[in-house]
């Protein structure tokens, strides 16, 4: 069965909002400060720098990415798991493992404290379930192409 494209932009676009406001309450006003407070500490120069037009632009686009990805995942993991939030689950838990390697190099390189990454982490695996669940509830599988 074909992924239904035209439904993954639709729940990506959902889950991309999603994940823009949640990105907004979690990174910025619940751990924006910790954040910059603790890599000016450890490289001065970064003040400021995720405050830019293109760090947020960034940040944004990003968001959408990830959403777009999430949905995308779900169908095609879906009718394997089947449809639903445990599979959106599934999907969001794939793409926040990858998230967290990715981005250990925050910690490794002391850039935020193991306390700030732990929170981070969290932040992130709430931040992108939420998005997958919502941009999962939007996909349906093309029932016109599953009849031919």
């Amino acid at each position: 069965m074909a992924i239904n494209t035209g439904k993954v932009v639709v729940g990506g676009l959902a889950a991309g909002i999603v994940g823009n406001v949640l990105g907004f309450l979690l990174f910025g006003m619940w751990l924006g400060s910790k954040f910059e407070a603790e890599a000016v500490a450890a490289a001065p120069s970064l003040a400021g720098k995720g405050a830019t037009s293109f760090a947020m632009t960034m940040t944004i686009v990003s968001a959408f990415v990830v959403g777009f990805l999430l949905v995308w995942l779900y169908a095609a993991i879906r009718p394997r798991f089947g449809p639903g939030p445990k599979t959106a689950i599934y999907a969001a838990l794939a793409v926040w493992i990858l998230g967290f390697l990715f981005h250990l190099d925050l910690w490794i390189l002391g850039l935020v404290t193991p306390a700030t990454y732990i929170m981070a982490s969290v932040a992130a695996l709430v931040q992108t379930t939420i998005s997958s669940v919502v941009g999962a509830m939007l996909y349906k599988e093309d029932t016109a192409a599953a009849a031919m």
